[in-house]
């Protein structure tokens, strides 16, 4: 039995629950979303990841970006486009404070 929390950070959790519900809906088959981490691990561990297990659920997240992107549910513009407004909300938010989206974090 591991020791210690299963997720490292609460988006992990988040990650992990939208890929399962996106299973369970029929957007993408089990044996899908196992090809695409699998694919998305050994794309990283190509470009050096030493596979420590600490990036474990940015490969998870990859993944399924990759996957949602593929099937149509929005296009790698607006993924880029909310990871940037997430990074702008972050920097902004006080560390312990919950981090808010504006719409000036869609700026330009």
């Amino acid at each position: 039995m591991k020791d210690g929390p299963t997720f490292r950070e609460p988006w992990e959790a988040q990650a992990f629950a939208l890929a399962v519900s996106l299973q369970d809906r029929g957007v993408f088959t089990r044996q899908e979303w196992a090809t695409a981490l699998g694919e998305e691990i050994k794309r990283a561990q190509a470009a050096g990841d030493p596979d420590t297990g600490e990036t474990y659920y940015r490969h998870w997240l990859a993944a399924l970006e990759r996957l949602v992107a593929a099937k149509g549910l929005t296009d790698k513009q607006t993924l880029a486009r909310t990871r940037d407004a997430w990074q702008r909300a972050c920097a902004r938010t006080p560390h312990g404070t919950p981090i808010e989206l504006t719409p000036d974090d869609f700026g330009n």
